[in-house]
């Protein structure tokens, strides 16, 4: 008895819904929501990939001088130095990666310029 009742209110929840599904418009610039994507995206593209890329060179480098310098006769030093060297080149791959994807899902929703990509197109409401 639940269990049809819960579809009956779907079933009538959905069809009421429907008439202000077909009077729904999407704006070109996406709202308060798409600049909020927009600017959660700039952030990332423009701060925070590089930041971390920055870091993970620096780790990189700090990696080759315990490697080369300092680990020159001691082999824990020379392991350590190897490891993070690994890590900071796998760190650079693993970010690369991540920028790629926001930069993809950047310009397959449009939000990579200030312009939508495509005219959206308008209903006008007879009176």
């Amino acid at each position: 008895m639940k269990k049809t009742f819960t579809k009956l209110t779907a079933l009538i929840s959905a069809s009421l819904l429907t008439p202000m599904l077909a009077f729904a418009q999407f704006t070109a610039d996406g709202g308060d929501f798409g600049l909020f994507l927009g600017n959660v995206l700039g952030f990332i593209n423009g701060v925070l990939v590089p930041f971390i890329l920055g870091i993970g060179f620096l780790v990189f480098v700090w990696g080759m001088f315990k490697f080369f310098i300092y680990g020159g006769a001691d082999d824990d030093a020379k392991s350590s130095g190897k490891s993070l060297m690994v890590y900071a080149t796998l760190g650079f791959v693993l970010i690369i990666i991540f920028w790629g994807v926001v930069n993809l899902l950047a310009e397959s929703t449009g939000f990579d310029s200030d312009t939508p990509t495509s005219a959206v197109p308008n209903v006008t409401l007879p009176l």
